[in-house]
């Protein structure tokens, strides 16, 4: 006879044999997400989206800490407006959804559904900015936006996706850079310290920046299956979209200047990088300081029940002080199921509570993580269970950074880089000379894309294409 564990996980494949209908079997069970009737979007359920909620407060918090202000622009892009900048709207010009009739009526002019705001905030940009008094503007919105995509996964890649976008504008090139930087900072804090996840910070090489800025920052977070995720971007935009919609400032020097923009975001490709990063053949496992519920408590009645439900109705209330806590008080289900339930939605700790534990003043803590089950008394049960959500997050974050450190090489000639994607994959460091055709040759022969530059490079060494010496240290990757 299966028991309660079997018959809960049947429908989740192996992780480690079959990752990518593990990945979707994880979604789909632990109530993440759902596919909706409307071709490659899907439907983010209330667990999934407790998750993004909990990243959007958070980083909204760091946002208007550093003086960001919310807005919101239209959904609709006039078609002349994407057009404006060529780069840009060659860049996406794909995976443009168009809107061609209002009603019966066909429209004079299409207008593009959202890719990214650029090219709608821009010309209100033109209107309100006039003085370098007027700067800088740092606004950003959070919003949906829709790419085309052919080929699409649930929250990896979807035809409309949630994000947020910062747009701002400065008076010097330096202001707007430090601004990538703080944004890339919290971006980083996001990922290791909340996320539990680690990632390489460095900047795009050319090929790979944002279609009309200058250059690109970037986070780059490896998945289990050894592939690369972009995590977040910050693009230094120059002056291009500033001169291609007019946004100019009058400066100090009594000198009409254009103004020098940025743009960046994180979307809810994050959630499913969190599925990916930390998940199990159990189901979703969640690091404390983004997971919705971190402490189920689940009584054991057997013939006590009102004394215990009681006793865990108060250990409930008293741990609302350090923690997100649900008591799973439900009849209609035993204490196993429930064990298993609370594990495949990656609840970070458990505390189980039967007549003995009334008896002793104590409960049973479990950990996602897995390890040994211990008795904690009830007097103090507020720290014992905050210490614990820390190791627990701590636990994470070591097995991620020692997952990325082992599965991070550096290679000297092209052999050693095409082994290494054929029988390890994972990033790669190698130095390049710069040289696009080299660039090229690399992903010819590898089916990899370079992934970073990283932010405090010192390139030594010649470019494993041509041996010339290299001015750049570069990680590729196979990549989402």
């Amino acid at each position: 006879m299966a028991t309660d564990a079997q018959a809960f996980v049947k429908e989740i494949p192996s992780k480690s044999e079959q990752f990518s209908e593990w990945y979707t079997a994880v979604c789909l069970k632990a109530e993440l997400a759902d596919y909706s009737p409307v071709r490659g979007c899907m439907v983010v359920r209330p667990y999934g989206y407790a998750l993004w909620e909990n990243m959007q407060r958070w980083l909204d918090d760091r946002f208007k800490a550093t003086g960001h202000v919310t807005a919101y622009f239209p959904l609709f892009v006039p078609e002349a407006f994407l057009k404006k900048e060529a780069e840009h709207v060659e860049g996406f010009a794909p995976q443009v959804a168009w809107v061609t009739h209002g009603g019966d009526e066909k429209l004079a002019e299409r207008l593009a559904v959202r890719p990214t705001s650029e090219a709608i905030i821009m010309p209100m940009y033109a209107r309100w900015i006039q003085s370098y008094r007027d700067l800088p503007v740092l606004l950003l919105q959070w919003c949906s936006v829709v790419r085309w995509e052919k080929a699409t996964r649930l929250f990896l890649r979807t035809a409309e996706f949630l994000w947020h976008e910062g747009h701002t504008a400065h008076a010097t090139s330096e202001e707007a850079d430090a601004e990538c930087r703080t944004i890339l900072e919290i971006y980083r804090q996001l990922l290791e310290d909340v996320l539990a996840i680690p990632v390489l910070v460095g900047k795009k090489p050319p090929s790979e920046k944002f279609a009309g800025g200058d250059w690109t920052y970037t986070l780059e977070a490896l998945m289990p299956d050894r592939q690369a995720i972009q995590a977040g971007t910050s693009h230094f935009l120059g002056q291009n979209f500033a001169k291609a919609f007019g946004v100019k400032f009058l400066d100090r020097d009594n000198v009409e200047k254009p103004v020098w923009t940025t743009s960046w975001a994180v979307t809810t490709r994050l959630v499913g990088s969190l599925v990916m990063a930390h998940g199990d053949d159990r189901g979703l496992a969640l690091p404390p300081r983004i997971a919705p519920i971190q402490v189920v408590i689940v009584p054991i009645p057997g013939k006590e029940r009102e004394k215990v439900l009681a006793a865990a109705r108060a250990l409930a209330e008293r741990l609302k002080a350090v923690a997100r806590v649900r008591l799973d008080d439900r009849d209609e289900y035993t204490p196993g199921w429930k064990f298993n339930d609370w594990e495949m939605r990656g609840v970070p700790l458990r505390l189980e509570i039967g007549p003995r534990d009334v008896a002793a003043n104590q409960a049973v803590l479990v950990r996602r993580t897995g390890g040994p089950k211990a008795t904690v008394a009830i007097e103090g049960v507020e720290q014992a269970v905050a210490r614990a959500l820390d190791e627990v997050q701590g636990e994470y974050y070591a097995r991620g950074k020692a997952f990325l450190d082992e599965h991070t090489l550096s290679v000297a000639t092209m052999e050693a880089l095409e082994e290494a994607m054929r029988e390890r994959r994972g990033f790669v460091r190698t130095n390049w000379c710069g040289d696009q055709a080299c660039e090229d040759a690399i992903r010819a022969r590898t089916g990899a894309s370079p992934r970073v530059i990283p932010l405090d490079d010192r390139p030594q060494g010649a470019c494993l294409v041509c041996g010339r010496p290299s001015t750049a240290t570069v990680y590729y990757a196979r990549a989402y």
